[in-house]
């Protein structure tokens, strides 16, 4: 469902969201489709809390995410398994995100919960979340910030795609490369002179 259609369903009061703590809204699936809710039993399925960061100096951070999934997990009263990866968002080949995939495409997920969007993909999370709402697997996001613009999400996009293949390439200590940081370095000095 669309953020708007959501909310256009909670104008007219067709739909009612319990909000948490901080006002994000949930919904129960039954709300939304009572046909699917009725046909997949999801407590029968696994929930699965899934955490990543992108490098061994953040693994503190990925034992936060982890508690953090845990506690939230046992609050609803959920029988759920944590997955936890390191590595890149742009890594579609990490182990844990392999498993959690497999196990959503055969049918054996019932709820994705994750800490924010990106901590699955950097990039294709949305493709990722298609074939959640394809096998009816609800996905839980427990911080989604604020409503963002189409600009807004673009800017943070193309910002990602720049820090990514640029820590490659100051990250790569060849001559070839060498070359190419000074040629770029150059051509940001001669451009601000």
């Amino acid at each position: 469902m669309s953020i708007t259609t959501l909310r256009r369903w909670e104008a007219d009061g067709s739909l009612v969201p319990t909000r948490t703590e901080g006002g994000q809204r949930r919904y129960l699936l039954s709300q939304i489709d009572p046909a699917a809710a009725a046909s997949r039993p999801v407590a029968s399925l696994l929930t699965v809390a899934y955490a990543r960061v992108s490098s061994h100096d953040q693994k503190t951070d990925l034992e936060r995410q982890k508690q953090v999934l845990e506690l939230y997990c046992a609050a609803q009263g959920w029988t759920f398994e944590v997955i936890a990866d390191l590595g890149s968002g742009m890594n579609y080949q990490k182990k844990g995100l392999r498993r959690l995939l497999n196990q959503i495409i055969d049918g054996k997920v019932g709820r994705l919960v994750l800490t924010h969007k990106d901590r699955l993909l950097r990039f294709g999370a949305e493709l990722v979340f298609a074939i959640c709402e394809a096998k009816g697997v609800e996905v839980v996001i427990l911080n989604r910030g604020e409503d963002t613009s189409f600009e807004e999400d673009l800017a943070q996009d193309v910002l990602e795609i720049i820090t990514v293949f640029s820590a490659r390439l100051y990250g790569s200590r060849s001559r070839k490369n060498q070359k190419l940081i000074d040629a770029v370095k150059k051509a940001a000095e001669d451009a601000q002179g």
